[in-house]
């Protein structure tokens, strides 16, 4: 029987003990059927892992005594945000869930021209709870020792005026030319993907002025949730930890 990870926003520290409800207490034991002495990875996206046994839970509330941390990492050298145009129901929702696996480092929400939800701040906030979760979700699936950040829904523009330091930005774009994007040593990159119509001409204009390298993913046209993955999956085996499985044959 596998281990389940566990994320836990506190302090972790070997020998002392936890009491964790609510959602870890339904997790665990209604969905998962553990019982007492059985044993979970808790992590709380500080860096590492730890056991931890589960010694009681009464009152629907577990009381779990924390083992010597294991000093993991399985996160990429490849500091990379993706900027992505909010897309509708559960493509968004996919599209969250899989960056995480790919190993992205933060995630920032963008209203675009073309982008069809529109909410107002209430339901935008709920939305970006609702994301949060996902990717808490998807880091312990794919045994991260990091929560990557969902930010606030962002309009574009405005988006545009925050410093990105120095930064490699690209935006992706089927019209673009060929050519590559070349990245300095250690250099974070951003990503940018536009929404299911695209982005607009004004906005790709001013991403150009702005400093943005347009990027094409190949001949054909993607879906935006489709795009988004394979442009992190490229760089992440260029630049970051995905190693190739397969050679060119003569």
């Amino acid at each position: 029987m596998s281990e389940p990870r566990v994320y836990v926003d506190i302090d972790l520290a070997e020998g002392t003990t936890v009491a964790l409800g609510g959602v870890v207490y339904h997790h665990l034991i209604v969905v998962l059927r553990r019982i007492r002495g059985d044993t979970v990875t808790l992590f709380n996206g500080r860096g590492g892992e730890h056991p931890a046994t589960i010694e009681s839970m009464a009152g629907r509330e577990l009381v779990m005594r924390i083992g010597a941390r294991r000093d993991v990492t399985r996160e990429s050298a490849l500091t990379v945000t993706l900027a992505q145009a909010v897309s509708k129901g559960e493509r968004m929702d996919f599209t969250i869930q899989k960056s995480v696996e790919l190993g992205v480092t933060a995630i920032q929400p963008l209203l675009t021209d073309r982008v069809v939800v529109r909410l107002d701040a209430e339901r935008w906030a709920r939305k970006q709870e609702h994301w949060q979760s996902i990717a808490v979700a998807a880091a312990e699936q794919s045994s991260r020792t990091v929560v990557p950040k969902v930010a606030p829904v962002m309009d574009l523009r405005d988006w545009l005026t925050a410093p990105t330091g120095d930064a490699l930005r690209l935006v992706l774009s089927p019209a673009a030319g060929p050519g590559s994007a070349r990245r300095g040593a250690n250099q974070p990159v951003v990503l940018l993907v536009g929404p299911e119509g695209g982005l607009s001409e004004s906005e790709l204009q001013l991403l150009d002025v702005v400093g943005f390298t347009a990027i094409a993913l190949g001949p054909r046209v993607l879906r935006t949730e489709t795009a988004g993955m394979v442009a992190l999956a490229v760089l992440q085996s260029q630049w970051g930890d995905l190693g190739s499985a397969f050679t060119r044959g003569s």
